[in-house]
C-alpha cells in the first residue's frame, strides 16, 4: 500500500484535546487556510479539466463523478446544483457513491474496496464522457474498477487526490493532486482534504459551464427560477444586463416562462419572444454571441 499523508499525523495539533475551544477552532482555522495554496499549485491541472469537459460536454456527452465516503457525497453534492444553477438536464452532470445512492447518507462498509462495484457502475459510460474518479487518498479499489471500465469505453479520465501515490493517478489521463498535508485529526479526509475536493469541484463544473455558455459576464443566465428568491434573481439579472428597469424585466420574463436569456435578447434587440429564441437558437443559444454588436466591455 503506498503511503497516504492524510494518515500522517499533524505535528502543529498533536495537542489539540488540550486545547480550548476557541484555540481548537483556530488550530482548524489555521489548517484550513493552507487548502486555498494547495489548490492554487495544482491551477493548470485544472485548467486543463475544464477543457476537458467542457469539450466533451459540446459533443453531447456527460460529466460523471465517483467517490466513495466523503468524496462521493461531494461529487454528488457538486453535480446536484448544475440543473438549477445552468439549467442543464440532470443526466449531463451526475455523482455515483460507491455502495448506491444509499451510501450517501448511510456509511456502507467495503463499497470503496469493490473493484467489481466499480466497473459496474461505471458502465454508463461512453466515449464522450468523462468521469471524474475522486478519493484523497486514491487509492480505493472501487475507483480502480472504474478507471479500468473506463479506459475499456474510451472515455476520458480525471483523477482528483490530495496524495502524489495515489493509485488512481497511475489510470487516468489527468491527475488533479492537491496535497494538503495531514489532517487536524489524522485521516479525517472530509476535513482539509475534502474542502480542497470542494473547491476543485466548484472550478471545474464552474469553469465547464462557462465555457459552454452558461454565463454572460458573471451573470447565471441559464438559471431555473423555481422559487421566489430565484425569480428576483432573474429580474435583477435580466433588468442589469439588458438596462431596463425591474417591472419591463418581471413583465417579460412572464411571458417567456421565466427564461432568462430570451427575455435579455427580446428587451436588448426589440424583438418578439419567439424571435427571440429563433436568435438564440441560430448562435447555440451563447448570449454574448448574440448580443456581440450591442457589448460594450467597461
Amino acid at each position: 500500500m503506498s503511503e497516504v499523508i492524510t494518515e500522517f499525523r499533524n505535528e502543529n495539533t498533536k495537542n489539540i484535546d488540550l486545547l480550548s475551544s476557541f484555540e481548537i477552532a483556530q488550530k482548524i482555522n489555521e489548517e484550513d487556510k493552507l487548502v486555498a495554496l494547495a489548490v492554487e499549485s495544482e491551477l493548470e491541472n485544472i485548467a486543463r479539466g475544464i477543457d476537458i469537459i467542457s469539450k466533451q460536454l459540446l459533443k453531447g456527452g456527460r460529466l460523471i463523478y465517483f467517490g466513495a465516503g466523503t468524496s462521493g457525497r461531494l461529487g454528488i453534492l457538486d453535480a446536484s446544483e448544475c440543473p438549477p444553477t445552468f439549467s442543464v438536464p440532470h443526466e449531463m452532470v451526475q455523482g455515483i457513491i460507491a455502495g448506491g445512492d444509499g451510501a450517501f447518507k448511510y456509511p456502507i462498509e467495503g463499497a470503496e474496496d469493490n473493484f467489481e462495484g466499480g466497473r459496474y457502475d461505471a458502465k454508463i459510460l461512453t466515449e464522450n464522457d468523462v468521469a471524474v474518479v475522486i478519493s484523497a487518498s486514491g487509492n480505493p479499489k472501487y475507483l480502480l474498477g472504474v478507471l479500468d471500465m473506463a479506459n475499456e469505453v474510451n472515455a476520458k479520465t480525471i483523477a482528483l487526490t490530495c496524495n502524489s501515490k495515489a493509485r488512481i493517478a497511475e489510470e487516468a489521463s489527468l491527475t488533479i493532486c492537491v496535497e494538503v498535508g495531514p489532517e487536524v485529526i489524522a485521516g479525517s479526509s472530509r476535513m482539509k482534504a475534502g474542502t480542497a475536493q470542494k473547491m476543485v469541484l466548484n472550478m471545474l463544473s464552474t469553469g465547464s459551464m462557462i465555457k459552454i455558455g452558461k454565463t454572460y459576464q458573471n451573470f447565471m443566465i441559464d438559471l431555473n427560477p423555481t422559487n421566489e428568491k430565484l425569480k428576483d434573481r432573474a429580474i435583477r439579472i435580466v433588468a442589469q444586463i439588458a438596462d431596463t428597469t425591474h417591472a419591463k424585466a418581471f413583465e417579460t420574463l412572464t411571458k417567456c416562462n421565466w427564461e432568462v436569456k430570451t427575455s435579455v435578447v427580446s428587451i436588448v434587440k426589440n424583438i418578439d419572444i419567439e424571435a427571440a429564441r429563433e436568435n438564440l437558437k441560430r448562435h447555440h443559444g451563447v448570449l454574448r454571441k448574440v448580443l456581440n454588436e450591442k457589448e460594450k466591455i467597461k
